[in-house]
């Protein structure tokens, strides 16, 4: 069953699985199961994508009952009134812990001119352990909030692995032998890149909707082996949604 945040007779927003392809494209190869069909399954009627995730990435993702819906949604997203953060384990620790990563991107297929691309970063907690790997005998790890200004084609990933700390698990743009020992010392098999929360103006009112997606138990479960507390939206006026810095809140029993 797919985890449903929001529903009503005009859209769904459902918390995406990591490694569940969101339809099908030549890009995810041979995918056996797809989130569209599965919700459409689920729910009963048509479901039309308003948005797109990385297979490899989960979190927020949203879903309309109609074509004019998804339109409609897809217009908010290409005129940047949607706002979108997520949380990522990354290889290092960012300097400055905040910042903005200004660098241009092409397209989905990796040709074409390059595109404006922007996305503010945040350092919310830091580890090192030791296990050596290289020259090095400790590795340093950070948690990081990101949220993408601008909408290009992996932009986070592809931000992040720009200044020098790539996504845990990312298997085009980050470190192999990061991935390899994230899977051997800590058993964990994906990628650590959430889509954690999503502002938006819903179609039918134009009420301010903001939407937050649980992490899964094997992200939860690295916060708790390396003591990192969970993370917590703290509330501050920004524009017509509350959307403010971050704060770090001690999970509960």
């Amino acid at each position: 069953m797919i985890d449903i945040l929001h529903q009503d007779d005009t859209l769904i927003a459902v918390n995406k699985p990591a490694g569940l392809a969101v339809h099908r494209s030549k890009m995810v190869g041979n995918a056996e199961e797809f989130l569209i069909d599965l919700l459409r399954a689920q729910v009963g009627g048509n479901v039309y994508l308003a948005h797109r995730l990385d297979r490899a990435t989960s979190g927020v993702l949203l879903a309309a009952r109609s074509s004019a819906v998804a339109a409609a949604l897809g217009e908010q997203f290409m005129g940047r009134t949607v706002r979108k953060r997520y949380l990522a384990v990354v290889r290092g620790w960012p300097q400055p812990d905040a910042g903005v990563i200004d660098y241009a991107l092409p397209g989905a297929r990796e040709t074409g001119p390059r595109r404006e691309a922007r996305t503010q970063f945040r350092r919310l907690a830091t580890i090192e352990v030791p296990i050596a790997l290289g020259r090095y005998p400790q590795q340093r790890y950070a948690l990081v909030s990101a949220e993408p200004e601008t909408g290009r084609f992996r932009q986070i990933r592809k931000h992040l692995a720009h200044i020098h700390h790539p996504v845990i698990g990312d298997c085009q743009h980050g470190r192999g032998d990061h991935n390899r020992l994230y899977k051997q010392h800590f058993g964990c098999h994906r990628m650590l890149l959430h889509a954690w929360q999503l502002c938006f103006d819903h179609p039918s009112n134009g009420q301010r909707m903001c939407l937050e997606a649980p992490l899964d138990a094997a992200y939860l479960g690295l916060l708790e082996r390396f003591g990192w507390p969970h993370p917590h939206p703290q509330e501050a006026a920004c524009g017509r949604c509350f959307w403010g810095g971050l704060a770090l809140k001690l999970p509960t029993c």
